[in-house]
């Protein structure tokens, strides 16, 4: 079975967000959309649903939202098909509003870049050829 992720993550601005996202080539899917929320299409099987800040904390029945200006409630790690689309995609998000978040990370094997998105989220953008893995 192929099991499908939602990921749900407060944005203060939805329309700022749309304009990020949509900005690094993703569709939203307009069925799950309105004015508080919008769903970012990542591929088939995921999508990031970003809800103005009090609609998601509608969703919360306890704990508060993390403060994403010192700290991270997690990493989210999008692959790429080589390294120059990691660094091309990571240049978009900078060139879009987002910020430097990391140094690049070069494993011979794997290769990565990150930034954080208008809210603070991290992500990171990986290219990995398991081929030249060690051990491999």
């Amino acid at each position: 079975m192929c099991r499908m992720l939602f990921v749900n993550l407060p944005v203060a601005d939805v329309t700022a967000s749309r304009t990020f996202f949509t900005g690094l080539g993703f569709e939203i899917n307009e069925t799950f959309s309105d004015e508080t929320t919008i769903s970012v299409v990542i591929n088939d099987q995921t999508t990031v649903m970003m809800l103005q800040t009090e609609r998601f904390r509608s969703f919360l029945t306890r704990g508060g939202i993390a403060d994403t200006s010192t700290g991270r409630e997690a990493l989210f790690a999008l692959s790429a098909d080589s390294r120059e689309e990691a660094d091309s995609f990571v240049d978009a998000a900078l060139a879009a509003g987002g910020s430097h978040w990391d140094e690049p990370q070069d494993h011979g094997f794997m290769y990565g870049r990150s930034f954080v998105d208008l809210d603070g989220h991290a992500w990171e953008v990986v290219w990995m050829d398991p081929a030249q893995m060690p051990g491999q």
